[in-house]
Order: C-alpha cells, then structure tokens, then sequence
C-alpha cells in the first residue's frame, strides 16, 4: 500500500512538471491608444482595472506555473476581450456608451475586480472614495459620448 502512494505521489509530480513544457502566451501588445481620463480615475484603473483590462499587464509569478498560469492567461484575454483601456481609441462612440454603461453595472454588483484577483492582490480593491469618482467620471463621460 505504501508504495502506492509513493508511485501515486511520482506520477503527480512527473505531471506538475512536465505541463510546465506546455507554451502560453504571456504577451503584453503595444497600446495602440489608451483611455484619456484625469488622473484620479487613471490611478483607480491603473491599480483595479489594467492587469485584465489592457496591454500593460503585470504578470505575476503565479502566472509563470502550470496550471495556475493558464487560468490567469485565459482570465486577461477573456477581459482584455471585453474591455481593453489601451486600445480605447478603437471603440465608437456607441461602443464606449455600452461599456461606461457595462462598467457601472459590475460596479454596482460588486462583479469587478474579480475576488479570486483580490485575494492575491488586496490593493486592487475599490474604496468608497474609487467608486465615488468612478461613478462620477461615468455619468460625465456617458454624457458626453450622447
């Protein structure tokens, strides 16, 4: 029985380090065009937003090692898909109005920034005074895109 566990216990390691072979894609695109926003909501996006949300991704040593590494890699692409800040310039004036309106609404369900992201990185989280100034530069800049 006891050399079970041993082989049991080898093979799962033999695994864990061979998927270290598998290739993943920690790239960080040229920004083609970044939001301009004032610097109070720059800094609050900066810090909560852009790891998922942008070409200027910090990658972190968790991301380095299979299998954590592909759910972070998927969890950028899956965000940068939705909504990418540095490729702002991209978006029409309608395309912005959906996603101000799409940022309010997991704001206010309390949906972003993801919880398992905050667990490792508690400096992300949104105070009162963060969502305050998001929500006012939200009703400014939806206003203006009408």
């Amino acid at each position: 029985m006891k050399n079970r566990w041993i082989i049991i216990t080898l093979i799962i390691i033999t695994i864990l380090l061979l998927i270290q072979l598998i290739p993943v894609n920690r790239s960080n695109p040229p920004v083609s065009g970044e939001i301009q926003v004032p610097a109070e909501i720059h800094d609050v996006i900066k810090k909560s937003c852009y790891d998922c949300h942008s070409h200027q991704t910090n990658w972190p040593w968790y991301s380095r090692i299979a299998p954590s590494s592909w759910l972070v890699i998927n969890d950028v692409n899956e965000g940068r898909e939705h909504l990418n800040f540095s490729t702002w310039n991209t978006y029409t004036s309608r395309e912005k109005i959906k996603i101000y309106e799409e940022i309010r609404e997991v704001l206010e369900k309390e949906e972003m920034p993801l919880k398992p992201y905050l667990w490792m990185h508690p400096e992300a989280e949104l105070s009162q005074e963060d969502l305050q100034n998001l929500y006012q530069w939200l009703n400014i800049s939806t206003s203006d895109s009408l």
